[in-house]
């Protein structure tokens, strides 16, 4: 597949591996600067008209994802003696690190990608557009990982196609033991 979003060089995936990286991209309005950022470069003029909110807040929140390692300056432009910057993201995908944080702090726990798709997806369901699935399967660990990887390039995919049409679609998806009861094994 083409590599078409964004207009700027980043890495495929990128580790977070420190609480404050984790609790950076658990912050409603970062995440969606970060989902903005896979289309293109933009500065923060750019981001806070499209997210209608003050520049000052936008900023705020740029700098907290470019000090924790998930947005980068990608290039600059002069504009009537003013260095204009043109941010972007880091890598494609962003995950937490299954190993300890370096430092030994604590992850934070509160971070869920579900919440956000939960919330967000209301709409749709009440309008009728809401397209999903829930599964349940007796596999093992390493059956989950495997397939988590192939859940990831999914995610990949999705993330590199190419950007058109009026309407912004959420994706959620993701793989996690539960309590749902199993029949037992057959006699």
């Amino acid at each position: 597949m083409a590599d078409n979003p964004p207009d700027y060089e980043l890495a495929d995936r990128l580790a977070l591996t420190t609480p404050a990286q984790v609790k950076a991209i658990g912050h409603p309005l970062r995440t969606t600067i970060l989902q903005l950022l896979h289309e293109r470069a933009a500065t923060v003029t750019e981001l806070a008209a499209a997210v209608e909110r003050p520049k000052s807040t936008v900023a705020h929140h740029v700098e907290v994802l470019t000090q924790n390692g998930l947005l980068q300056v990608v290039r600059t432009r002069k504009v009537r003696a003013i260095e204009e910057r043109f941010y972007g993201r880091t890598a494609r995908m962003f995950y937490v690190a299954a190993e300890p944080s370096p430092t030994g702090e604590e992850m934070p726990g509160d971070f869920n990608d579900f919440e956000v798709a939960a919330r967000e997806s209301a709409r749709a369901f009440g309008q009728g557009k809401l397209w999903g699935f829930i599964r349940h399967a007796r596999i093992s660990e390493d059956q989950a990982s495997q397939f988590w990887h192939r859940i990831a390039e999914l995610v990949d995919e999705f993330d590199r196609m190419p950007r058109s049409g009026e309407i912004m679609y959420g994706f959620a998806i993701g793989i996690y033991p539960t309590d749902h009861p199993a029949l037992p094994p057959a006699q």
